[in-house]
């Protein structure tokens, strides 16, 4: 990744299950074409299917008395991809003001884990509100070095056990 600026991609898609698959080939297309290191594509498209699994799943806001009850409402999701030399930020927009919530799931479970995988595969994530528009930005950042959940942090470890790790990280890799 020899570069001197920032580089940008954004992609707008609507809020349907398929908008995760476009946003993992979005993904993996765009960080190829600004050479980012393999592991870190790797990274930023669990980040992506993740952050916008969450977009797609959780991401309801409220009618309001405005609202036409008859009008279908249509949401939509912001994928925005953002790359300096150090690493590439991963930036989810949804429709939905409420912050993102970890929610807690069994070893069993199929879901409810999105948040967790996030804060151990980046380097750092947050949320933000950006107005007017009225709802929240979910980021993620990937170094362009080895991914936090690959080096010996010492912390969190005991957070996610192996065998949950192993079975959504098998999951994935079948998607």
């Amino acid at each position: 990744m020899n570069q001197h600026h920032p580089l940008f991609s954004d992609l707008t898609l609507a809020a349907t299950p398929n908008a995760v698959s476009w946003a993992r080939r979005h993904t993996v297309d765009v960080l190829r074409t600004w050479r980012f290191p393999d592991e870190g594509i790797e990274v930023a498209r669990l980040l992506a299917s993740e952050l916008t699994t969450n977009a797609v799943c959780h991401a309801h806001p409220e009618r309001t008395a405005s609202d036409d009850e008859s009008s279908p409402t249509f949401r939509t999701i912001l994928l925005r991809l953002w790359s300096t030399n150090e690493s590439v930020v991963l930036v989810v927009g949804d429709s939905d003001p409420r912050p993102p919530t970890r929610r807690s799931a069994d070893e069993d479970s199929t879901g409810g884990r999105g948040l967790i995988l996030t804060a151990a595969m980046a380097r750092r994530w947050g949320y933000y509100h950006l107005r007017p528009y009225p709802g929240k930005f979910v980021w993620a950042e990937v170094p362009a070095g080895p991914s936090p959940a690959l080096r010996d942090s010492g912390t969190d470890s005991a957070e996610i056990p192996q065998l949950v790790m192993g079975r959504t990280l098998m999951g994935l890799r079948e998607l």
